[in-house]
């Protein structure tokens, strides 16, 4: 098993001298911290830890046990103190006269908020009775790919004991809750010696009355699962051996960017999608083998990985020994269709009177032989990690299949817990989405003060951005700002000349590669001149025709290749300039071409409306702060003719306007927003000028 080498055995990385001077709640985030920090560990936002804490009652002052627990919803290798639900012990064990069996469980979790410790607002876990009724201080619950492989094998039971003896229990399959909660009492309370105990089809329990003791009982016995593994498994073809060819990286890519707009069109009918490609090594593995197929329809096993990848993925009709492209881009509607109505089926089997309607039908995960993993969620980071649970998937079936038998969850208690009420609950109290969440915006000059603004607006409203600029320096700058602000998931930059016809294309490439498509583009690329008529050479007309007309032209043209292969309508943005309508003297290069630019849209909107792509112009005037193009010799420029200097030009254009006021980069980026969002869903072929009132330049 490739991903089994002694190398990649746990580190024990607990700190004597740091955790020192901790309390006992601070050990628990510590032990936290470093637990989540390996995805070898347990999957993001997968798995729970706890401590049994004295503290002081708030009112009386006298000490009292109280649970710490990692809260719903959080992750424990990122989360704060405040990612932890407190809870009275004598509470929690006081909720056992309230249970009224199997069929009520559920509504012991409306009992949680009752038993909250100092008013604390993080919401408990339904997880929580599984670490309160441990009798041990500290209890971790993990989710190791090693650990589930054995969990998930036929005969799992019986591999627990071999591998482990008494040291580590077994439970069989139950869905999370209260009464697994009192199975796992009785369980260590009967065995008094054992350390944990592996739940069947879902992860690791362990647990000691010390914090340092519980991280290391929960490394050494998943580095034991391991070292069993990589024994057991050496010299057994993966996945029953290769079936078909891995492509080089690049043809991979390729392929890829090809796949996913025309995927992501398909399935964001109702709601845009982003997307996520991953062809690591284990990936490839999986998608070349002979059993693909038939494990894939298995489904996945942990509750974890099923609620993020779906009862199973969608496997595209490709095959890399002789591959047709074309033949494969022709499929998707009738595969993503069938998908589709194969879903419906589930839900309708497995129903009951009281289940949530059906949701998004659609597949999250699409393997592509000799190609990798695409997956598809409401926003990138959801698509990311729900790639990386279907790793944690495709790892745990490689186990499994290799030393048994492997088993995903049973259709029906699979559905139980996709469509649980309490599951339900949750995703109604997520908050609204964002105007441009699921939108993806490729931004051209996003390195200079209106691009930066645009890109920054975007992202504030929920966009993902591509950040394109022929500055690479300054790109790398923005985006590194962007990614610390509002998170690397959301933005990425490629270096562009928009003149290059081969790099326009490789940059929505890249975008669909990143994100799986674009819905918005925003033309902003620029370059200013200044010279009277006599003193214009044809290399300073030619360069201004290049980069702010045919630059424009070639941006456009490929954005409408990719908004017609999705099928899901769009919004282009030109941002022209006032003195595309207004003429201005010694500038006779720089106003034609946006002239050109400003007629260029009016002719695509012709062309984009019959497929629901708008596109408008906004027209910015003398926007000096944060803009490339008024550094240096283009400054020095204006500021002759109009016999001023640097200091005196702002001033000079802001009592030009009719309303005496400056213009800055924010403010087109407000008209950016306005065309790209549903807000100008009616809007195709308009000119808004923000020039802060310039009458030559009225469109009428």
């Amino acid at each position: 098993m490739s991903d089994l080498a002694p190398s990649n055995r746990l580190e024990i990385l607990w700190d004597d001298a740091k955790a020192a001077g901790m309390s006992e709640s601070g050990k628990l985030l510590y032990r936290s911290n470093l637990l989540g920090s390996d995805k070898r560990v347990t999957n993001y936002g997968g798995g729970n830890t706890s401590a049994k804490v004295m503290e002081a009652d708030p009112l009386s002052g006298e000490p009292v046990e109280v649970l710490w627990v990692k809260g719903s919803g959080g992750d424990i290798g990122s989360m704060k103190m405040d990612g932890f639900s407190t809870l009275y012990m004598d509470k929690l064990r006081a909720l056992k006269g309230k249970y009224r069996g199997l069929a009520h469980e559920d509504e012991m979790v409306g009992y949680l908020p009752h038993c909250t410790f100092n008013l604390n607002a993080r919401a408990a876990s339904i997880d929580t009775p599984l670490h309160a009724y441990v009798p041990r201080k500290h209890v971790d619950h993990v989710h190791s790919d090693a650990i589930i492989a054995i969990a998930a094998s036929a005969d799992s039971r019986a591999l627990t004991q071999e591998i482990f003896g008494e040291d580590i229990g077994w439970l069989p399959w139950k869905k999370p809750g209260y009464e697994l909660g009192l199975w796992l009492e009785k369980f260590a309370t009967e065995n008094p010696q054992a350390r944990g105990c592996v739940l069947e089809s879902h992860g690791l329990f362990t647990w000691a009355d010390d914090a340092r003791d519980c991280y290391l009982t929960t490394l050494e016995i998943i580095n034991k699962a391991y070292a069993w593994l990589e024994q057991r498994t050496a010299g057994v073809p993966v996945f029953g051996g290769a079936a078909k060819p891995t492509l080089p990286p690049e043809e991979r890519r390729r392929i890829a960017a090809r796949l996913m707009p025309v995927i992501r069109g398909l399935i964001s009918k109702e709601r845009h999608k982003v997307g996520h490609f991953d062809d690591q090594q284990a990936v490839l593995e999986f998608v070349g083998s002979r059993r693909l197929e038939e494990l894939a329809a298995l489904g996945t096993s942990c509750p974890d990985h099923f609620l993020r990848t779906k009862i199973r993925p969608l496997v595209v009709d490709f095959d890399p020994a002789a591959p047709d492209l074309e033949k494969t881009l022709a499929g998707l509607p009738a595969a993503v269709e069938s998908y589709r109505q194969d879903y419906a089926a589930y839900y309708e089997r497995c129903k009951r009177p009281d289940s949530p309607a059906i949701r998004d039908p659609n597949a999250v995960i699409y393997l592509v032989p000799g190609v990798g993993m695409i997956s598809f969620a409401l926003d990138k980071a959801t698509a990311r990690i729900s790639g990386e649970f279907y790793v944690n998937a495709i790892n745990v079936m490689r186990g499994s299949s290799a030393i048994s038998e492997y088993r995903g969850l049973p259709e029906q208690e699979a559905f139980d817990i996709e469509y649980w009420l309490l599951e339900e609950a949750k995703l109604q109290r997520m908050p609204r989405p964002k105007s441009l969440a699921g939108r993806v915006a490729l931004i051209t000059g996003a390195a200079g003060g209106i691009g930066a603004a645009t890109a920054r607006k975007y992202l504030a409203e929920g966009a993902c951005v591509m950040l394109a600029d022929i500055d690479a320096a300054a790109l790398e700058e923005v985006r590194q700002g962007f990614a610390g602000g509002f998170g690397a998931d959301v933005v990425r930059s490629v270096a562009l000349n928009v003149t290059d016809e081969a790099g326009v294309i490789g940059a929505y490439a890249e975008v669909a590669r990143e994100f799986g498509g674009v819905d918005i583009l925003v033309s902003n690329a620029g370059i200013a001149s200044s010279a009277p008529v006599e003193e214009t050479t044809l290399e300073l007309w030619n360069r201004n025709m290049s980069i702010l007309s045919t630059g424009y032209f070639l941006v456009s043209r490929e954005a409408f290749k990719l908004l017609k292969a999705q099928g899901i309508g769009g919004a282009v943005v030109f941002v022209a300039s006032k003195n595309g309508l207004a003429a201005s003297p010694g500038a006779s290069a720089y106003c034609t071409a946006k002239a050109s630019e400003i007629h260029l849209a009016r002719c695509l909107a012709l062309e984009g409306a019959p497929a629901g792509i708008r596109v408008n112009v906004v027209n910015p005037d003398a926007v000096l702060r944060g803009s490339k193009i008024w550094s240096g010799e283009w400054l020095d420029q204006r500021a002759s003719t109009y016999k001023t200097d640097k200091e005196g030009l702002e001033e000079m254009y802001r009592q030009r306007s009719l309303l005496k006021r400056s213009v800055l980069p924010e403010d087109i980026a407000e008209a950016n927003y306005f065309f790209a969002s549903d807000l100008s869903a009616k809007s195709t072929g308009n000119i808004v000028n923000v020039d802060a009132g310039n009458v030559q330049a009225f469109t009428r």
